[in-house]
């Protein structure tokens, strides 16, 4: 099926709203003190994730009141799909992680797949440390038992979009976290 700007808008609405706005910007003033108590004093390399993490990351950086760097790369499994596929490296970082503090930053933890591989792949750099932090996290078991070290909030096993999470490409920017409702799943 192809979803265009006029099938996004259906979509949108008529999903459930399941966190408001607010509720994610207190959300990620809880993560950034939480953050910034682990973080603060480890000169981080903060890595963004393409493309969901580019909203959680711009409404996070301006929160970590401490020296940072920032950097990103781009992996995805789902290839502007509501479902996933196999793991595409699109970019990688350029600053070496060898010896370095990275703190990982995503839209969502879903299955987790996505999220290990490039905590895996930054241990295999030689990072010192490798921590996560999400803007939403689904509730669900996940076959690899990864979890992330720093939760906004948590949403029930539905397909989601809002804050970076996207519906077919679109809807990144809508303002909370909706879930699609079960005619447009």
């Amino acid at each position: 099926m192809t979803v265009d700007a006029k099938y996004a808008r259906m979509v949108y609405e008529a999903a459930d709203l399941l966190h408001s706005e607010q509720q994610v910007e207190s959300a990620l003033d809880r993560v950034a003190a939480e953050i910034t108590e682990q973080l603060a004093e480890s000169d981080p390399i903060v890595l963004c994730i393409m493309n969901g993490g580019l909203i959680a990351t711009g409404k996070l950086l301006p929160r970590l009141d401490f020296p940072l760097r920032v950097d990103y790369l781009h992996a995805t499994r789902y290839h502007g799909a509501t479902s996933a596929g196999e793991l595409s490296w699109i970019k990688r970082n350029h600053q070496e992680l060898k010896g370095e503090n990275v703190l990982i930053i995503d839209d969502i933890l879903d299955e987790g797949i996505t999220l290990q591989a490039i905590a895996d792949f930054c241990h295999e750099m030689g990072a010192a440390r490798v921590f996560s932090a999400v803007v939403v996290e689904k509730l669900h078991q996940r076959s690899n038992g990864f979890g992330a070290d720093f939760i906004g909030l948590q949403v029930e096993d539905r397909y989601v979009f809002g804050y970076g999470m996207d519906y077919n490409g679109y809807l990144r920017n809508a303002p909370g976290i909706f879930a699609v409702s079960k005619e447009y799943e």
